[in-house]
């Protein structure tokens, strides 16, 4: 069952609250609280700092509409969570292995 994602609610201001609650929280307690595992191929990185771009996405997608996603509800790749975060203005990179 796909279910269409409103995109366009998610603002960079909803993707810095999520960043700054990865912050508060530490990878961990991030995840447990909502619902995502570490990235695998992507990170956004912001001031020296690696994220992991479909946890702060979804994050920031619960935070402007109050519906939590799960990770199976959108993809995380370049045409999923990585395009989105590039065009509200965050730098999303090949994660180094």
């Amino acid at each position: 069952m796909s279910t269409h994602i409103d995109w366009d609610r998610v603002t960079a201001e909803h993707v810095q609250s999520a960043l700054e609650d990865y912050d508060r929280l530490g990878p961990d307690a991030f995840f447990a609280a909502h619902g995502y595992a570490p990235t695998t191929t992507y990170e956004l990185v912001q001031s020296g700092r690696a994220y992991p771009p479909k946890a702060i996405l979804g994050t920031a997608y619960e935070l402007a509409t109050g519906t939590r996603l799960s990770p199976t509800d959108f993809e995380g790749g370049k045409s999923g969570a990585v395009k989105i975060l590039a065009t509200l203005g965050f730098t999303v990179e090949p994660k180094h292995r």
